[in-house]
């Protein structure tokens, strides 16, 4: 094992996964990622670059501001760390390739995504959109142009089937059953991971979110039901355990 390397992505999951919590805060609500400057969200102060340090910054100002000595967050801690532990784990279970760096952008997406749907019920486009090129390249560079492009196709086709399950839904429940961000996110799936285990990936996510969905129903008056975090764990999931899924299906199929 190497500790440089461990302690690197570490560090690089918790600085990014700060950056992460801005983007899934700020660009919902339209606002910049630059201006204003990160400030206390109660006092409006702007925070000074050694209140900005991730985690540390937290914990040695035990959680409240210098200013106003209201209470943190706890969100950012818990973005933070768990960006990190998640490009760590990537890192300890693949090591420097391919399937890292697609590991990597999946993480970041299921940061991203349970923070901006959750809380505004908004699966934002731009991470969408760098994360497909991101995998179109590393397809290009790990194996060649045909198998990008290919992998395109594949996005497309997941994409239309996704498409096709919310106009389904929407005739049968007679509302919106899918939001478009989860179309776009399904893009994704047939990119990342192929048509087959991207339909495993599907079915995976009702599962996830059937418990969710039962608690939203007994326990809240709006029944909305944010699909998105379900949908990018259960391509997260799927990918890690391609090989297991992978003898599933062809277990079912051989049926």
């Amino acid at each position: 094992m190497d500790y440089f390397y461990c302690g690197f992505f570490l560090l690089l999951g918790c600085v990014l996964g700060s950056f992460y919590g801005v983007v899934a805060t700020r660009l919902p609500k339209n606002e910049s990622l630059i201006k204003p400057r990160s400030h206390c969200e109660y006092c409006q102060e702007e925070l000074a670059w050694y209140e900005l340090i991730p985690l540390f910054s937290f914990f040695i100002q035990k959680g409240t501001c210098r200013h106003c000595n209201q209470k943190l967050s706890k969100l950012y801690p818990i973005v933070e760390i768990s960006t990190g532990l998640l490009f760590l784990f990537a890192y300890l279970y693949y090591g420097i390739s391919y399937s890292f760096f697609i590991s990597i952008i999946l993480s970041s997406l299921v940061i991203l995504i349970f923070i901006s749907d959750m809380k505004y019920m908004i699966i934002l486009d731009s991470p969408l959109i760098i994360s497909a090129f991101s995998i179109f390249f590393l397809k290009c560079y790990y194996f060649d142009l045909s198998n990008a492009f290919f992998s395109l196709l594949e996005g497309v086709l997941s994409f239309f089937t996704m498409y096709a399950i919310g106009k389904i839904g929407n005739v049968l429940f007679k509302r919106e059953s899918l939001g478009g961000g989860d179309i776009k996110l399904s893009f994704l799936f047939g990119q990342a991971l192929g048509i087959q285990m991207a339909f495993a990936a599907f079915v995976l996510s009702t599962f996830l979110a059937l418990p969710y969905a039962f608690a939203c129903l007994f326990m809240r008056n709006n029944h909305e039901v944010p699909f998105g975090p379900f949908l990018v764990s259960a391509l997260w999931i799927v990918f890690l355990f391609s090989e297991k899924f992978q003898n599933v299906l062809e277990v079912f199929f051989h049926i």
